[in-house]
């Protein structure tokens, strides 16, 4: 294929072998990037498709060898993250071992896990003082002070590479912090970088937009503007008064970070998590959430990083509905053209709400209209995270079933909050919204699945219940087919942390109860109990429990990602049943969410992977030569079809 662009280039690579790759892949992905910046800037795209190709020629110039040799290594392997051998482990580098150092001398751990992937949430320098847990970023090009520096964090991305682990590091798109030098500099009158943020004289415009605008944080950031005296007018701020958004249709905050994903590349970050990315574009009389431009820009962003920098790879920060979180994988002209990875926010939520219930309808209900995802992209399968759950369950699925959107998601909130009558979770309301009834809850996988009420009862058969609770959760989420995300502290069954509010900073936001400090000497004790043949403990019971889900996991071609769960229907209401349908052998996968002994028809899996399936959890052998099949409390079954 012959290059497109590169020889109109002052900036091209001067080594030759760099020349020839930036040839071949600006053949490749200029026109992707030429077309998303000519969606987004008119007349303005061509001028700035010059200044790109110069930032990523230079990157390329200035990218280590041993990088270089992992982007050919991802070229040959365009599935990688796709593989059933991909294992995310999700933490904060000081709540997980205090600094970057730290957390590179605790390898080991993610490595006893089968990790392959480590995902870091904020460490970029944020603002002094409250910082949104670190996402209103003060410069993209420093690490916090008390967790190292750059040095440390491209040391930690080497120790993970020759360990075959990749970095994760989040990319906060939609706005920066108050105290950056862009901010600085428009607040001192340089035009140019007042032209990077949406800022108004008076009421007038801001007033016009508020009226399609919902709140992000009605309890402590109500509005989406914010005078600031300094300025001396309006400023967009849908998230904090000092997180100022950007103004994207400028293309000078494109060239900005284009240059900073390629520096961060060049650290050798593998993955970077585009944080609210769905709000990165604004057009009056919308909820400014979800604009055809956002893809557009991330089209022209991953070309970019594909010519830079191919074994770099975008995750989609988008909790949004079905029908629009699969844009952020590409639809249509876009497909697997934009972000690679993308959170299932849905089946996150509709777990927990069958947890709840007993009752998977919903679950299937919303599972069964996703629009298919594009083959190269993976889904990124998760049970708990460092944030709250919103219950995003729409009316229209609820009255699909018979129920009110309004009702159910109201008792999700009472019953995780454990205010429910019955209710087996500890949870705390994170910003409730008198207005729409909106109470999103806070708490640590474990304590929302009831190990922290049934611990301190002291009742042993609950204590049982809420162990196979959490461990059916970990086999949902395992057996999904994209990139599982292990949330620090899961493995071993952390629970609330009773001391979240001793922290001034912390005080006011009640998501640091799920985010406690690792515990390394219960992590040891619980890794010693787990080696035992029946461990004593819910941690050692639980990380002997998960490090099984994770060897059974990566040992199945059928959990590719490239093949997309689908729900089989018709069985008990307590039942998801998972159809997969893979080249070497079609997989059931069945998952009992409630407290009672169910009985299945045989027939229903027998018709998906016939008479003799093997179930790959317990490695045992089936016959499904009889009328029907008892599955336990909250057990999860993985049959596999002979192969083909």
């Amino acid at each position: 294929m012959p290059p497109t662009h590169a020889r109109a280039l002052d900036a091209a690579p001067v080594d030759p072998a760099l020349t020839r790759s930036f040839d071949l892949r600006l053949a490749r992905y200029g026109d992707d990037m030429r077309a998303g910046l000519r969606a987004c800037y008119g007349d303005r795209a061509d001028e700035t498709f010059e200044r790109v190709l110069r930032i990523v020629a230079a990157a390329m110039q200035d990218r280590p060898e041993a990088l270089r040799g992992l982007d050919e290594a991802r070229l040959l392997a365009p599935d990688w993250l796709q593989d059933p051998r991909q294992i995310a482990y999700v933490a904060y580098a000081d709540r997980f071992a205090g600094t970057l150092r730290g957390v590179e001398e605790h390898l080991d751990h993610l490595e006893s896990l089968a990790v392959t992937h480590l995902h870091l949430m904020p460490l970029l320098e944020p603002r002094p003082g409250e910082s949104d847990g670190g996402y209103a970023v003060q410069d993209y090009r420093r690490v916090r002070e008390d967790l190292g520096t750059m040095k440390d964090l491209s040391s930690l991305a080497s120790s993970l590479h020759d360990r075959g682990m990749s970095l994760e590091l989040d990319l906060v798109l939609n706005h920066v912090a108050r105290e950056h030098e862009w901010a600085e500099r428009a607040r001192a009158g340089e035009q140019r970088y007042r032209d990077y943020f949406l800022t108004f004289p008076d009421r007038t415009e801001p007033d016009a937009w508020e009226a399609s605008l919902p709140e992000v944080f009605p309890d402590f950031a109500p509005g989406n503007f914010t005078w600031d005296a300094d300025l001396e007018r309006w400023v967009w701020t849908t998230f904090n008064a000092y997180q100022w958004d950007l103004d994207w249709s400028n293309p000078d905050v494109l060239c900005e970070f284009v240059e900073i994903i390629c520096f961060l590349a060049n650290q050798g970050v593998d993955m970077l998590r585009l944080d609210a990315i769905a709000f990165t574009w604004k057009r009056q009389g919308t909820n400014c959430q979800n604009l055809p431009e956002v893809h557009q820009l991330t089209r022209a962003l991953r070309a970019a990083a594909r010519i830079a920098a191919p074994a770099l790879a975008f995750k989609a920060e988008a909790i949004v509905g079905p029908q629009d979180l699969i844009g952020y994988l590409g639809r249509g002209a876009l497909s697997g053209k934009v972000s690679e990875t993308a959170y299932h926010n849905s089946y996150m939520v509709q777990l927990w709400s069958a947890l709840a219930s007993r009752d998977t309808r919903l679950l299937a209900t919303a599972l069964g209209k996703f629009p298919p995802k594009p083959a190269s992209t993976t889904w990124a399968s998760y049970v708990r995270c460092h944030d709250d759950i919103g219950w995003a369950i729409t009316d229209e699925d609820a009255a699909d079933i018979g129920l009110s959107g309004f009702g159910h998601r109201a008792f999700l909130s009472d019953f995780y909050a454990g205010e429910f009558p019955g209710s087996f979770a500890e949870g705390l309301v994170f910003q409730h919204n008198p207005t729409t009834g909106d109470k999103r809850i806070s708490g640590s996988l474990a304590s929302l699945a009831g190990l922290e009420r049934a611990v301190r009862s002291g009742d042993g058969a609950a204590i049982d219940l809420a162990m196979a609770r959490i461990l059916l959760l970990h086999a949902a989420m395992l057996g999904f087919g994209g990139l599982p995300l292990l949330y620090m502290g899961d493995e071993i069954a952390l629970l609330n942390d009773p001391h979240w509010a001793d922290d001034p900073a912390h005080a006011a936001d009640n998501r640091w109860v799920h985010r406690p400090e690792m515990p390394w000497e219960r992590v040891r004790e619980a890794a010693l109990d787990a080696d035992r043949d029946a461990p004593r403990t819910p941690a050692g019971q639980v990380l002997a429990g998960v490090r099984h889900l994770i060897a059974v996991r990566t040992s199945l071609p059928q959990l590719h990602a490239a093949v997309e769960s689908q729900v089989v229907s018709g069985a008990d209401r307590r039942l998801l049943i998972l159809r997969r349908d893979h080249p070497v052998s079609t997989m059931a996968q069945v998952l009992n969410m409630s407290e009672d002994p169910v009985e299945l028809d045989a027939g229903v899996l027998s018709g998906i992977v016939g008479d003799h399936p093997r179930e790959a959890i317990s490695g045992a052998d089936w016959s499904l030569e009889i009328p029907s099949i008892t599955v336990q409390p909250y057990q999860a079954l993985w049959f596999l079809g002979p192969e083909g």
